[in-house]
């Protein structure tokens, strides 16, 4: 068993990643590494899905990491970063695999391959060779609605049984799967769910964590619900719950994370709200609405 095992649990962040003029922000970057830091998060994703990571360059990829670590260490944080990789070629994420194999991260997030929806045995195949090939733990990233594939739990179970595969972070969207495969997953095996607006039902039904985009937001709630919760304070767990259900359905009322940088831009704690085509900043609309719930909750904490 890994280490990466015994750390994929928690609150993990997958990581927006700043842009200021079409590059890098190195200071919001290093901005939002001391915030969440000094949070109650487990970990980080980088250049996942919520960092833009098709998006980013190898040269750039390689410099997120080192300036998050940097970082991270700065603070005497020493907390988990998992790189996020998805492609469609296994031969090419094999050659992606050996770019990042001495670049210090504890772990990879993989995609399942887009668009061309191979069979479950093709899957298997796939990702076996990726965790053969890999320097680096791997967490399974099922996520059909974007890549047309769904890992059946059959297909999970057998990769369950790979020991360089150290997890999953769940987006299947079906509870009834989720369910079915918590119950049945060998031990050691870590479900992290990565459905924002399904996050109490997933951790009330036995995931070991959650990856949140909308934990940028009223992080301290976010990771006091699993903490409730294994306190068996389901009743607090849900109050907390509650209070945030609704940050979950505005951040993807548009493409994510446009909505997301756009609050932490509002907020101050990124300098630009900018995403890189094909994903554009939010509508008028829709930043009016994001703007007045940031002052509604910006009130609640104003003392009576």
């Amino acid at each position: 068993m890994t280490e990466l095992h015994q750390q994929l649990q928690g609150l993990w962040l997958p990581l927006i990643t700043p842009f200021r003029d079409g590059e890098l922000d190195v200071t919001s970057l290093r901005r939002l590494v001391r915030h969440y830091a000094g949070g109650p998060v487990d970990g980080f994703i980088l250049g996942a899905t919520s960092g833009e990571g098709m998006a980013l360059s190898t040269d750039e990829l390689e410099g997120l990491v080192s300036v998050v670590l940097d970082e991270l260490s700065a603070n005497s944080r020493h907390l988990p970063v998992c790189l996020g990789l998805s492609g469609a070629s296994t031969a090419r994420m094999k050659d992606a695999l050996d770019d990042t194999a001495d670049w210090p991260i504890n772990g990879y997030l993989i995609a399942s391959p887009y668009y061309i929806r191979p069979s479950q045995r093709g899957l298997v195949q796939h990702f076996n060779a990726l965790a053969d090939h890999a320097s680096w733990p791997v967490v399974l990233y099922n996520i059909p609605y974007r890549t047309a594939v769904n890992l059946t739990n059959e297909t999970l179970l057998t990769l369950a049984e790979h020991p360089n595969i150290a997890g999953m972070k769940d987006c299947c969207a079906d509870r009834a799967q989720s369910i079915d495969f918590l119950n049945r997953r060998p031990a050691g095996f870590r479900v992290l769910t990565g459905e924002d607006a399904q996050t109490f039902d997933a951790l009330a039904d036995g995931a070991d964590g959650a990856i949140l985009l909308s934990a940028h937001l009223e992080t301290n709630t976010f990771a006091s619900i699993r903490t409730l919760l294994k306190q068996g304070k389901r009743e607090a767990a849900l109050a907390a719950w509650q209070s945030v259900v609704g940050l979950t359905r505005l951040l993807f009322a548009e493409p994510s994370p446009a909505t997301a940088k756009h609050w932490l831009w509002r907020q101050g704690l990124i300098d630009s709200p900018e995403v890189r085509l094909p994903m554009v900043e939010v509508s008028e609309d829709l930043a009016t609405w994001l703007d007045a719930e940031m002052e509604r909750r910006a009130q609640l904490l104003l003392p009576a």
